[in-house]
């Protein structure tokens, strides 16, 4: 009897546990350590040579990535899903620099002539071996599930330029609020968020992937526009940007090494 009743209960909590999601503490505990806030929270930097000594548990992290079937992936709800996808490159990223750290100014410097890192093949995950480019592009932005242009502000370069690696794990039951704080994070940046006279100057990341914007609200200006606390704008300023009366324009991408100061290099 009592066999019959455990039986039982195993297979009604089958379908609880095929949505559960999957479990980021290893990958969280190593962002708590070796991410560090900077210019009041509104960036980060990464210890690489403390996560060099970590590599093992990170290693182990992402072979708990690439065990993860493609059928298990397809029963998480799309919160879990889009969570997954954000560490997953995010720690792909890292294990990327680790790869020739100390030795490189830039991510680029993983590159070539014939191939940027973003198109290097490397990355087990869901059955196949994809690049950093796949992930994002195929995966994350390439799939109707999703539609965020938030993850903009969550997926990490390992650059200057680039919004923060968050200094945690992002999570399912979470990753609403986690992707509206690294979204007001970013923009209140004025290193690479700011007004000017009667101009918009924002990061090259808005004119990269201005169509995921225009697509999520109509056009670039109104997504703007909707964010005016976090850019500092007034609401006459953000009724302009609605309009189409202010001029957005671009600012250079910093693509140096997003390095803690005074950590090697």
């Amino acid at each position: 009897m009592m066999r019959k009743l455990l039986l039982g209960l195993g297979l009604a909590l089958l379908p609880l546990l095929a949505h559960a999601g999957f479990d980021h503490a290893t990958w969280d505990s190593l962002l708590r350590r070796h991410v560090h806030g900077i210019a009041n929270g509104t960036s980060t930097q990464v210890d690489y040579t403390a996560m060099a000594q970590d590599r093992a548990t990170l290693k182990r992290y992402l072979d708990a990535l690439a065990a993860v079937p493609r059928v298990q992936f397809d029963s998480w709800r799309p919160a879990e899903q889009l969570a997954f996808l954000i560490n997953a490159y995010n720690a792909w990223t890292v294990e990327l620099v680790l790869s020739r750290y100390p030795d490189l100014a830039s991510i680029k410097d993983l590159g070539s002539l014939l191939q940027s890192p973003w198109k290097k093949r490397f990355i087990p995950l869901l059955g196949e071996t994809r690049s950093l480019d796949n992930l994002e592009h195929g995966l994350i932005r390439g799939s109707e599930r999703y539609a965020e242009p938030r993850i903009h502000f969550a997926v990490n370069c390992a650059s200057i330029g680039c919004p923060a690696l968050r200094a945690e794990a992002y999570a399912g039951d979470k990753l609403d609020a986690q992707l509206a704080d690294a979204t007001r994070a970013f923009l209140a940046d004025r290193s690479r968020n700011r007004l000017e006279g009667e101009r918009l100057r924002v990061s090259l990341i808005f004119k990269w992937y201005r169509e995921d914007f225009d697509r999520a609200r109509g056009s670039l200006g109104n997504w703007l526009a909707e964010q005016a606390p976090a850019l500092g704008l007034a609401e006459t300023q953000a009724a302009k940007l609605k309009s189409n009366a202010m001029s957005i324009d671009f600012l250079d991408y910093d693509w140096r090494l997003n390095h803690r100061a005074g950590s090697t290099k």
